[in-house]
């Protein structure tokens, strides 16, 4: 992750963190900002498909908000710009079939392995409870909008859709900064926008730092 790349995370969510500030009596004031990096894989004991390999690092900055509660869950929307930096390869070239065009230049194009980036931004949703003092559970659903600069047998370069559902605990380690460690399921595909969309799907872990502005 560059310099360039960072600088454009933190300007991006400090925008919105300014803006929800401007207003004071909204609920939509930012609560706390965090840092979260994830790493993902499609071959793991819930997806293995041995036509391809794939994995990605993600980056996010987030703007937690809150939103209120109910029963004993708090419940906070989550905006998370962020970067993915995703390895790739087509492992077995017959997934590219002959009825396609120029398929023999796509299968040396998509068997050769790649770095791709995502770009993107994530709307979510947290349900937070305390299990014991300052350890919270935390169940999140996210879905966000994003473009790849890679087109892959499985996916067209371009617009995009995130999915991630993740589960996880929350410690406060002082009285405003909290470590986050939890596992997710994510997908990218783009809705038949174009073609193709088979997506990707995956399962991996994901450890952050919170920071409490209020």
């Amino acid at each position: 992750m560059t310099t360039k790349q960072i600088l454009f995370l933190f300007l991006f969510s400090s925008f919105f963190a300014l803006k929800a500030q401007e207003n004071k009596k909204s609920i939509f004031n930012v609560k706390k900002i965090g840092f979260l990096y994830n790493y993902a894989d499609e071959n793991n004991f819930l997806f293995d498909d041995t036509d391809y390999s794939y994995y990605t690092n993600t980056y996010k900055i987030q703007a937690f908000y809150d939103l209120g509660n109910w029963k004993k869950w708090d419940i906070e929307l989550l905006i998370q710009p962020q970067i993915q930096k995703i390895h790739h390869q087509l492992l077995n070239i017959q997934f590219v079939l002959p009825s396609e065009d120029n398929y023999l230049e796509k299968r040396i194009e998509f068997t050769t392995p790649k770095t791709m980036h995502l770009f993107g931004l994530e709307l979510g949703f947290v349900f937070k409870r305390e299990i014991i003092k300052d350890l919270d559970f935390r169940i999140t659903a996210g879905l966000g909008v994003a473009t790849i600069d890679t087109r892959t047998e499985r996916l067209a370069k371009g617009f995009t859709f995130l999915e991630n559902g993740s589960l996880g605990f929350s410690y406060k380690t002082f009285n405003k900064t909290a470590i986050y460690i939890g596992s997710n399921i994510g997908h990218v595909s783009n809705l038949d926008f174009k073609s193709p969309n088979n997506g990707y799907t995956f399962l991996g872990y994901e450890i952050g730092i919170s920071y409490s502005l209020k």
